[in-house]
């Protein structure tokens, strides 16, 4: 029998899946950070269920000879850890998927001639070792021998990542792993298999982050020092990454007892004059709201991460969705500006966090850096982020007797001082006020201030993020998208090879530049991709510019786009 030849252009995607607790984790942890190590691209994301046992989770892992950094449909390789686990992702299953695990525990009815399965009998071989829970270490193992990783560096990296246990777990852990690599080596040397990718030795120093780590790295480049937050997947783990740096960088990190306490803790460490974010996710925003309309009255600034996931009300917590853009956009009572800054690379996310934090600070608003589950537990390895030319822009002044915090200026933004840096009272009030901070019902006033504060609109509609595209100027079909469609897109429109095909890409949503009718209206053709049932985006297009485009393309099943499904439907309107 010839090996099956796995790999398409030297890509390979690989998935592992079984039930919450059975370690679908622990396994995506080793395999990443081994196969980057051995000079191979990676692109990892998952998928679980909101529950601590049961069900199905998924974790898939492209393995690659080149850079990769959206999701495919396919299975190359699948590792399931039960029988479930085939159900849960029989749809992807093809007729050259190969599944690795053993026949009678996957196939106790029989069964097994109908797949392209190679026995090896995982949860057996971890009863050997010591019980079903090495099944895990024993895939890792396995994976880790298919493409050929130096057999010590696994044994090492074992050692490590279960060095915070005993001694007799750290070496069943590595039995465990050996006896995974013995039997990958094993079917290779059969000619049962045989891989299609090869490693690249430039890959081995890149960096591996996911959309959490780059939110972090941005916030902690942008100068943020205080962190107040409840956690609420999936925005939780931003929270996490600065309470690990906190002390590294300096950062004051608060739980807060709620989201209302949280946001409130935010604005006040800004106008003591901190830098400050609050992580939260639609449920928890909810909350802060009216908070949000208290820093658009007092012209605090305020940045807020908003990692999305399908609602309404609790939803699918653990899944993803882009649709909470209305919910940032109009959140808060009143009228005042706003930005909503939305990343579609890791690397976007990194400069526009740090970008949300100067901006704020400069127009003394409530910037957003909106992102959602997929975008927050995907990563890719990629050579570097440069943060070298980032640098923190502080707008505060230094007050007199004769300072008023709500002078009405020309533009709009008023000195912005702080207590205790200078002579002068920094008043603020939640009520209309006068330019001193103090309650007026003055109803000319009012106009004034309601007019000082939209006068910022004008300023921010001349900072604004371009929306980058990508393709020819001289297109005639024009895919639209925000936020984390980026990657998958962008790969979507390489595989039709058209090239009368451009996709634009906007990493700021409010306000919209200047350039967006423009793009729109020279294209024969428009279709905006996002991930929510009403086409939210597309709406604010409209709204803002008049132009209807042309045909939506929407998924809001709780799932991320791959890069096969925006090529099928794309394809079904060109």
């Amino acid at each position: 029998m010839p090996p099956a030849v796995v790999g398409k252009n030297g890509d390979i995607s690989v998935v592992l899946c079984g039930e919450a607790g059975q370690g679908i984790q622990t396994v995506e942890q080793i395999l990443t950070q081994l196969l980057k190590s051995s000079g191979y691209s990676i692109f990892g994301t998952k998928e679980y269920m909101s529950r601590v046992r049961g069900g199905s989770n998924s974790t898939q892992i492209r393995v690659s000879s080149h850079r990769v950094c959206s999701p495919v449909d396919r299975i190359d390789i699948l590792i399931p850890f039960d029988t479930k686990a085939l159900e849960h992702v029989r749809g992807r299953i093809r007729a050259d998927t190969v599944i690795i695990g053993g026949k009678k525990e996957l196939f106790p009815a029989g069964g097994a001639d109908h797949f392209n399965c190679i026995d090896i009998p995982l949860s057996e071989i971890a009863s050997q070792v010591g019980g079903a829970m090495y099944m895990n270490t024993v895939g890792s193992g396995v994976i880790a021998g298919l493409f050929s990783v130096d057999r010590q560096r696994l044994d090492d990296f074992v050692a490590a990542f279960f060095g915070d246990s005993s001694e007799s777990v750290i070496e069943k852990n590595r039995d465990a792993a050996a006896r995974g690599y013995d039997a990958a080596i094993k079917i290779i040397e059969d000619g049962r298999i045989r891989l299609d990718v090869s490693a690249n030795p430039e890959v081995e120093n890149d960096i591996l982050m996911n959309g959490a780590d780059a939110v972090g790295i941005g916030a902690i480049a942008g100068g943020c020092d205080f962190v107040a937050s409840y956690p609420m997947s999936p925005s939780t783990a931003v929270l996490v990454f600065l309470a690990f740096h906190g002390d590294e960088f300096g950062i004051v990190v608060e739980q807060a007892e709620d989201e209302i306490a949280a946001m409130n803790m935010t604005l006040g460490a800004w106008y003591a004059g901190a830098r400050a974010l609050v992580t939260t996710s639609g449920g928890g925003f909810a909350l802060m709201e009216e908070a949000v309309g208290l820093a658009g009255m007092i012209e605090t600034p305020a940045v807020i991460h908003l990692a999305q996931r399908p609602g309404p009300a609790t939803g699918l917590p653990t899944r993803t969705e882009q649709g909470d853009l209305q919910l940032a956009m109009y959140s808060g009572h009143g009228e005042f500006p706003r930005i909503i800054l939305t990343p579609g690379s890791l690397e976007d996310a990194v400069y526009l966090t740090h970008r949300a934090f100067n901006r704020a600070d400069k127009y003394q608003v409530t910037a957003f850096i909106l992102t959602d589950q997929y975008f927050m537990d995907s990563y890719y390895n990629l050579p570097s982020v440069d943060v070298s030319g980032l640098r923190t822009v502080r707008h505060i002044v230094e007050t007199d007797e004769t300072y008023q915090r709500y002078f009405l200026s020309e533009d709009g933004i008023s000195p912005r001082g702080i207590p205790g840096f200078g002579t002068g009272l920094v008043a603020v009030d939640s009520d209309e006020h006068d330019e001193n901070g103090h309650i007026t019902e003055d109803l000319d006033l009012r106009i004034a201030m309601v007019d000082k504060r939209l006068k910022k609109s004008a300023a921010l509609e001349n900072d604004t993020v371009p929306p980058e595209l990508i393709g020819k100027d001289d297109y005639s079909i024009l895919a639209v998208g925000w936020g984390s469609t980026y990657h998958v897109i962008k790969e979507a429109l390489t595989v039709i090879g058209r090239d009368d095909i451009s996709f634009l890409h906007f990493k700021q949503v409010c306000p919209l530049h200047r350039s967006t009718v423009e793009y729109l209206k020279r294209a024969r053709v428009t279709a905006v991709v996002e991930g929510n049932a009403t086409g939210q985006f597309a709406n604010l297009i409209k709204l803002r510019t008049g132009f209807d485009v042309h045909h939506r393309i929407l998924k809001y099943n709780g799932l991320q786009y791959t890069v096969e499904e925006v090529v099928g439907r794309l394809s079904k309107i060109i």
